[in-house]
């Protein structure tokens, strides 16, 4: 007997769509993933310290909350807590395990049944559809749901590993209002659309200090009127011609950038507070590659605006994996809903 909902993704996306088909009495299996470098079960997120942009979650005494509804079996996924924060006073913004946690709890609760397994091909040829997991047999559905998500590029130095969320950062929407970035000089790394983006977002923040957009070339490759917005902000600097070689830090947060010149390798040293890479995202879409339509990106085509029916019958796709634009936990979670409200419509119109 082939499932009726299969959910591919464990993120905002996938979780919200478990959540709304569960409750639709849909009794959705979801594939979380394993624990690989390009992808984690509970997505980006769980890479996320404070998340401070998510409605319904203001700064407060989170852990109290977060420990009284996540299974006492996964309390050791949470991140610690110093006991010095533990007197019931609000303290910080729920971290991004947390949130994720939480997702996943309410899924649960519903119902979903969750497999810790990677979906590693797909045959959506015909009915039932077919996902192929890389351990065990074949999994029959009427629909599928994709919501696999993207991550981040990043320039794959280990010193930037070892600051990750201790000042360095792939996202400065998520981000950038944190205190820990607040009246500090900060580095934005690309020469895009998305850079000069996330650098002006940065530089109109209230407490922001300078933002140096650092970029390999002597010219941006963003649009022209996106350069000129960067060249005229009072608070934007350029550095040209110059590549990160290391992220300098103190060991508990980035310090400063050792930069190398690509035009006669010389070197300096560039303080600041944070290092912010924009140089573009990777969407998890190997495993569907010839199998769904795509943008010339990678992102799963959606055939209709504001639907998420894929060029495949029965699949939908939700989440960053179908979005190149907002990559947001609040759009993706939004997505996911929709895909399950699509799958469930799509369902009742092709009943026996």
């Amino acid at each position: 007997m082939s499932e009726k909902v299969v959910i591919i993704g464990s993120g905002p996306a996938g979780w919200a769509a478990a959540i709304y088909a569960a409750r639709a009495n849909l009794d959705p299996l979801l594939y979380e993933g394993t624990v690989k470098p390009e992808m984690i079960p509970l997505g980006q997120l769980a890479f996320t310290t404070e998340v401070e942009n998510y409605p319904g979650f203001p700064f407060g005494n989170v852990r109290e909350f977060v420990e009284t509804s996540v299974d006492k079996e996964r309390h050791w996924n949470l991140p610690p807590v110093p006991s010095e924060q533990r007197d019931g006073k609000p303290h910080y913004a729920v971290q991004g395990v947390e949130l994720m946690e939480l997702m996943k709890q309410q899924a649960l609760n519903f119902q979903t049944r969750v497999v810790s397994d990677d979906i590693i091909d797909v045959d959506f040829t015909s009915q039932p559809l077919r996902v192929m997991p890389a351990s065990g047999d074949p999994i029959e559905s009427q629909t599928v749901i994709v919501a696999t998500g993207a991550r981040a590029n990043y320039l794959g130095l280990d010193s930037e590993e070892t600051y990750k969320n201790k000042g360095v950062s792939a996202c400065a929407v998520c981000d950038g209002a944190l205190p820990i970035y607040r009246n500090k000089p900060l580095a934005v790394i690309g020469g895009g659309d998305s850079a000069v983006e996330e650098a002006t977002y940065l530089a109109n923040l209230k407490d922001a200090a300078t933002i140096y957009l650092v970029h390999r070339r002597d010219q941006l490759r963003a649009s022209k009127i996106m350069q000129q917005r960067a060249l005229d902000h009072p608070k934007i600097e350029l550095v040209w011609n110059s590549v990160v070689e290391e992220v300098l830090g103190d060991g508990e947060m980035v310090t400063s950038l050792k930069l190398k010149s690509t035009v006669d390798d010389s070197e300096r040293e560039l303080e600041v507070g944070g290092m912010f890479v924009a140089i573009g995202h990777t969407p998890n879409t190997a495993f569907l590659h010839g199998k769904l339509e795509m943008n010339d990106k990678g992102y799963i085509h959606w055939k209709e605006p504001f639907r998420t029916l894929t060029s495949a019958e029965g699949v939908f796709a939700a989440g960053d994996v179908a979005d190149d634009y907002y990559r947001q936990a609040i759009t993706s979670a939004g997505t996911g809903c929709m895909a399950a409200l699509d799958a469930e419509r799509y369902l009742a119109a092709h009943e026996a």
